[in-house]
């Protein structure tokens, strides 16, 4: 599929729409699954720490699974990790569609977290195959990125209005259809024979790859920034929840995030061979501080939506660079570990941040995670500085 140039052009024009909707079906599954269990919980009783702990499970089995998932990725390609991952996301829709208690909804959050990922580490390595050089590559993971931002502008919409017009289930009905969609696309993508692996080699861990200091590094930004996002997917529940909003409203603004990031990473796409990776990244940091500052005083629907947009401007243009600047700083035959690394990184902070999240908003005020992360991202421009310099050098 890398043969050359023209080859990788081919198979980027027959395959690359279908490996994107593929993305788009098993995030969307995720998307609702997270948004109805979120609103279920607080409809119960429970309090925001709860709701943590259930954003939390989103990100335990990605943990367990990430590894493997690269490794998996390396020798087998697409279509068997994809077909791994709609077989959890499909029990885990079912589970919570027959049985709507707490544990079943946890169970539920578990599954669909850890479909993601699995999916999300294939995609993105075979979507890494279809770029000949740096410039490709981010016009690639813009339009890789512009998956899950899609997925996050209808499915909270949507899972917001099944609530508020049918039932719970029925959100959870949208979300067992989604995984036999992801299938039904990623059968489009044509098959090809991953690059030969001897079968009496000892595979090299990837935790070795650590030993590059810009993965190191990247990996640093990777999970302040994955925070960043996480606490925004916290507060803006609890928040609106707590003014009033209805299920749909919560869903708008949820809504104006992932239009905003669709919007940025279209841009991307479009002007990739004029953007710098590092100082796009650090720009957006800058952004996302300022606007995490603020969004406590922010008043009513239409001023969280603004927030939300103006968030979602400056962490969706964050995923393409970084997606960009993993796939120069590692080896070529590495990248499914590469990955597996960042998503295991990415969800370990995913695991602990929203629990705390929830402590700390109910110890202070529901706009206290954002504040926390407001500072950590002041603090994260200093190895944002040192990979600046460490990918000016490689080039």
């Amino acid at each position: 599929m890398s043969a050359g140039p023209g080859a990788a052009a081919g198979s980027f024009r027959r395959a690359f729409p279908w490996v994107i909707a593929t993305l788009i079906a098993v995030h969307a599954c995720m998307a609702v699954t997270r948004v109805a269990a979120s609103l279920w919980v607080l409809r119960q009783g429970h309090g925001e720490w709860t709701v943590g702990l259930l954003l939390s499970l989103f990100a335990v089995a990605p943990i367990a699974l990430a590894m493997w998932a690269g490794q998996l990725s390396d020798r087998h390609g697409f279509h068997r990790p994809i077909g791994i991952a709609v077989l959890m996301a499909l029990c885990g829709a079912l589970t919570a569609l027959a049985w709507q208690t707490l544990p079943t909804i946890f169970f539920s959050c578990l599954l669909s977290g850890g479909a993601l990922s699995v999916a999300a580490v294939a995609i993105q390595r075979e979507a890494g195959l279809m770029a000949d050089e740096p410039g490709e590559l981010k016009r690639v993971f813009s339009w890789v990125a512009l998956g899950p931002a899609i997925s996050n502008a209808l499915a909270p919409v949507a899972a917001g209005l099944l609530i508020d017009h049918i039932s719970f289930r029925a959100a959870f009905v949208l979300a067992a259809l989604l995984p036999l969609l992801c299938w039904a696309l990623a059968s489009k993508v044509p098959r090809h024979a991953p690059k030969a692996h001897d079968a009496h080699a000892r595979p090299r861990p990837a935790w070795d790859l650590l030993r590059l200091a810009p993965l190191r590094r990247l990996l640093i930004l990777n999970i302040v920034l994955s925070s960043c996002w996480d606490a925004h997917s916290f507060v803006v529940p609890v928040v609106g929840h707590a003014k009033g909003l209805s299920a749909s409203e919560i869903g708008l603004v949820l809504g104006a995030f992932a239009c905003a990031a669709t919007v940025v990473r279209l841009a991307i796409a479009r002007f990739a061979a004029q953007l710098d990776e590092m100082k796009s990244m650090r720009l957006a940091m800058v952004l996302a501080t300022l606007v995490l500052l603020a969004y406590a005083w922010l008043p009513g629907t239409a001023g969280l939506m603004l927030g939300s947009a103006l968030l979602g401007v400056a962490l969706g243009s964050v995923q393409p660079m970084a997606l960009a600047v993993l796939h120069q700083v590692t080896p070529a035959d590495r990248h499914g570990q590469a990955l597996g690394l960042r998503m295991l990184a990415s969800n370990g902070a995913t695991v602990g941040m929203p629990l705390g999240f929830g402590l700390l908003a109910g110890a202070t005020t529901a706009a206290a995670p954002m504040w926390l992360m407001a500072g950590l991202l002041v603090l994260a421009q200093w190895p944002a500085r040192a990979l600046t310099r460490e990918v000016v050098e490689r080039h």
